[in-house]
């Protein structure tokens, strides 16, 4: 019998992975070309040619034991060094590899930080609409999510409400841009106002809140925007990073927290995600793939075609007469539902065998996420569907949805 707390947990997963399974069946049923899957963002763009090739001359060139055997749970410090370099060069930080834990992905290295700050029944907010999987990420720590209700109009932070939710309890504050899922950056004025109420309701609580920043879609940002570098603008603040996007390694693994030296009880933090790191069964981050990564900091996926999708998609859907704000970067669009019971949209969807993920699943009924880092030719074919999908509700075409491009 399993537990009691994995009943629930099983009875509700992720509504992304279980439409990523319908879309199999419905290959199945109907051929992978006759089907348009846009719910799981897996990338469709193959990880540069460097990466691959560091990994062969890693393999051919080094000792096997060490490039296969333990080291430090944070990591072997050269690559921490490297990594920590980059960034200064990048973004005028001022890093050591000391500041760098390498992780398996963001999304161990966000455990690795709950597991290191919460305490049971403490808080941590997060902006709707947000990655569902944060939930169970803080439950497993015996943390309390609390929801920040979403600002429809920008999809830029609710910044009101977080100030008024923000509480003696709250230990952590995670925030995600580009944003998965409106693929909205947030802007730098954004950023100061956070850091303002932050180091207010610090002073006032007379505590530490870490602002944690998950970081995957850094790298995909379009049309020139800049992505701001957050500990820049608050002492207390922690960078999630994953290739998984930005090289296209999402199977992988390989991603790095950043814990500077302004965080409050710095070193204390470090030696514990450290440890954390170890008793929570990663050990350390893939061996081989630190390695690979740090011979690949300078590379990048192809963004143009990441771009040219997003034009497709958005330009395809502004003419069937969909609302929506014109994303930013990552590769998610957030599509408005032309019905209030998103789900039915989506199931509405199936019928033209085009697949989406309801925004309940982010926290933001009424809208549902596509993600378009599929073929151009599934966006190609997806559209006489949608020109339907428009058409069974009403919609006016000719560019009458709202596309803000922001």
């Amino acid at each position: 019998m399993i537990a009691e707390k994995m009943k629930s947990l099983v009875k509700g997963s992720s509504a992304i992975r279980a439409m990523f399974e319908e879309g199999k069946r419905m290959a199945a049923l109907y051929g992978a070309q006759n089907v348009y899957d846009f719910s799981l963002g897996n990338p469709n763009v193959a990880a540069p040619k460097a990466v691959n090739e560091a990994i062969c001359q890693i393999l051919k060139e080094e000792d096997p034991v060490e490039v296969h055997g333990y080291m430090n749970n944070s990591g072997y410090e050269d690559v921490r060094e490297a990594i920590a370099a980059s960034l200064n060069r990048r973004f005028g930080t001022s890093f050591t590899g000391d500041a760098i834990v390498m992780t398996v992905g963001a999304a161990g290295g966000l455990n690795v930080m709950f597991k290191t700050l919460l305490n049971p029944g403490e808080e941590v907010l997060v902006f709707a609409p947000f990655f569902g999987e944060y939930r169970s990420y803080v439950d497993n720590y015996e943390g309390v999510l609390k929801v920040v209700p979403p600002q429809t109009e920008t999809f830029q932070p609710n910044l009101k409400a977080f100030g008024e939710m923000i509480t003696e309890k709250t230990k952590a504050v995670i925030i995600n841009t580009p944003n998965n899922p409106t693929g909205v950056i947030y802007s730098e004025d954004t950023i100061k106002e956070m850091a303002r109420i932050l180091e207010e309701k610090e002073s006032q609580f007379g505590s530490s809140i870490y602002l944690i920043s998950d970081e995957p879609y850094r790298e995909l940002a379009y049309d020139g925007a800049q992505v701001p570098y957050l500990t820049k603008y608050y002492h207390n603040t922690v960078v999630g990073y994953s290739y998984s996007k930005s090289l296209s390694l999402p199977g992988e693994r390989i991603g790095y927290l950043v814990l500077p030296d302004e965080l409050d009880d710095a070193e204390e933090v470090r030696g514990a995600a450290n440890v954390a790191t170890r008793i929570l069964g990663f050990v350390n981050a893939p061996s081989l793939m630190q390695r690979a990564v740090a011979r690949c900091l300078d590379e990048q996926v192809d963004l143009e075609f990441y771009d040219r999708n997003r034009k497709a998609l958005c330009e395809g859907l502004k003419k069937c007469g969909f609302s929506f704000i014109w994303p930013q970067g990552a590769f998610y669009l957030f599509l408005k539902s032309p019905v209030e019971d998103e789900k039915e949209f989506c199931e509405k969807g199936k019928e033209y065998h085009i697949l989406m993920v309801p925004g309940s699943s982010f926290a933001c009924p009424g809208y549902v996420r596509l993600a378009y880092c599929v073929s151009y030719e599934t966006i190609q074919g997806a559209m006489p569907g949608f020109e339907k999908l428009a058409q069974d509700y009403g919609l006016k075409s000719n560019g009458a949805g709202r596309t803000d491009e922001n």
